[in-house]
């Protein structure tokens, strides 16, 4: 897409063609080729996601937050970086399959390392166990994108007593993952490895793409602390 024509209704067509993308590559590559006008298109889908976890992440982070490191899983242009510094964050670590997303990341000036990572095909890297005072994850936990069970591995990415927040719809189309990824936080819950801070349901998550969307979908944030 160029930058002019980023409408509604052109967005809608690129999100759509998207959907017939099952494979990872498939995926890595459209990212790659929306990377150009991400930041300008979620911007007309109205997407809040960023804001909504970073505000949430903020109301509950007790520690000193200009040291504290930050790891941005699929962190596409930086659009999460951005809004965690306005709440004070100095310090990201970003991880994306997308070699193009990262390019649009590393010109942010945000990110103080940048790796090139798919999730469900390449594990975290050893030395990020325990390394993180914060993990966040919005808008890649959904249907299609990364596997619920990416979630138990993140939870040893963290420092005790540090927080990961996690996001994604509530849609129709995305309710199977959801009640999946909310079973897998259940028992994480329940072996000790974390405790749920918040749980925020938001009605106006984005713009929906899907004739039956009827306007805005639905989404979730998940606020969580490493015991």
């Amino acid at each position: 897409m160029s930058a002019n024509t980023n409408t509604f209704e052109s967005i809608k067509a690129v999100l759509l063609s998207a959907h017939k993308h099952c494979s990872s590559t498939d995926k890595v590559k459209f990212y790659d080729t929306w990377a150009e006008t991400y930041d300008q298109d979620v911007a007309v889908l109205d997407y809040r996601a960023p804001s909504l976890a970073a505000n949430c992440i903020a109301s509950h982070f007790s520690g000193e937050r200009e040291t504290s490191v930050v790891l941005d899983v699929a962190c596409g242009t930086g659009l999460m970086a951005k809004q965690m510094r306005k709440h004070g964050f100095r310090c990201f670590v970003g991880v994306d399959g997308s070699e193009a997303m990262l390019d649009k990341a590393r010109e942010s000036g945000l990110y103080q390392d940048l790796k090139h990572l798919v999730l469900d095909k390449d594990p975290l890297p050893t030395q990020f166990a325990g390394s993180f005072d914060v993990v966040v994850v919005v808008g890649a936990m959904c249907a299609g994108h990364i596997s619920f069970n990416v979630a138990r591995d993140l939870f040893n990415a963290i420092k005790p007593g540090g927080c990961i927040c996690l996001t994604t719809r509530s849609n129709p189309e995305n309710l199977e993952y959801k009640a999946s990824l909310d079973l897998e936080l259940k028992k994480i819950e329940e072996e000790g490895l974390g405790t749920c801070l918040e749980v925020i349901e938001v009605e106006d998550w984005e713009r929906g793409v899907l004739e039956h969307d009827g306007g805005y979908i639905s989404g979730v944030v998940y606020l969580y602390k490493r015991i």
